[in-house]
């Protein structure tokens, strides 16, 4: 059964993807460990000896306390959605995100992460932010990241940005594989620049060697590589979009600010992220 971790602050953006969390699960049947991290304030105890233990139990005492409180407004949302048998944990740890997010995938041996991301603008924030972009930088699992206005809508295109490398292909075996699950057609993306160097024969191989699987190749004469995708994913109905690379420069172009604009209206979808290797 694969596991899918879902970190949560219990804020209405982590709620939207956690739809989207409980549809994943269900897809590929498996389990969702729902994270929710604190980190308790550094106080200086030689200026509370006396009441050193006692703030930091209190403080405890009320994360834990609202844990309790909204884990079973989870479980209801679950019900809502016709999603309540989907199993599933919860943890509750102290210490950073990412590294409470990283001791998580260790111990309980996660397949893939769901997070949350603040708007069409928040995917400068996801992609580029500290927190976030550690989390991408440093995992080596899949990262599904939600928009937090990004509506649930039945998985039927997954989109596949590929330059025909080695590694491409990998990643797009496992997307193919997670979209006979969805029971979904994966449509790629190779966006060719002036300065491109892939063959028309590998083209011609690589569309060969998939003629078997519901996957189709569109390849865009185009200098302009971020328009390019967010066009891709527009007019031909993108529902995820999958990425084999998400290191911060990749995406610097797509949250300018004027393809901000243009996600803000149009583009709220969540994006799948593979690790390199």
């Amino acid at each position: 059964m694969k596991r899918i971790l879902f970190p949560t602050d219990f804020s209405e953006t982590a709620n939207n993807a956690f739809i989207h969390a409980l549809e994943f699960a269900n897809a590929v049947q498996g389990e969702l460990i729902l994270l929710h991290t604190f980190e308790l304030p550094v106080i200086d105890n030689q200026f509370f000896p006396q009441n050193y233990m006692v703030m930091y139990e209190s403080l405890e005492l009320a994360q834990f306390d609202m844990f309790k409180e909204e884990i079973p407004k989870l479980r209801a949302i679950a019900r809502q959605h016709n999603l309540g048998t989907v199993p599933m944990s919860h943890r509750l740890m102290d210490g950073s995100l990412l590294y409470n997010i990283e001791k998580a995938i260790t111990e309980d041996k996660i397949n893939y992460v769901i997070m949350g991301t603040e708007g069409a603008t928040g995917w400068a924030s996801f992609l580029l932010g500290s927190n976030t972009a550690n989390i991408l930088d440093e995992i080596d699992i899949p990262i599904l990241s939600v928009p937090s206005q990004a509506v649930y809508r039945k998985v039927k295109t997954i989109g596949f940005t590929t330059r025909f490398r080695p590694k491409d292909k990998k990643a797009l075996k496992k997307v193919l594989k997670l979209a006979r699950l969805y029971h979904a057609v994966v449509k790629c993306l190779y966006v060719k620049t002036a300065s491109s160097d892939v063959d028309a024969n590998l083209i011609e191989e690589w569309k060969t060697e998939f003629s078997t699987e519901a996957v189709t190749f569109n390849v865009v004469l185009s200098d302009d590589i971020e328009g390019t995708i967010l066009d891709f994913i527009l007019y031909k109905d993108i529902d995820i979009l999958t990425m084999l690379s998400y290191k911060r420069g990749f995406f610097e172009g797509i949250v300018n600010p004027s393809l901000t604009k243009k996600l803000t209206k149009n583009f709220e979808i969540p994006i799948l992220s593979f690790p390199i290797g």
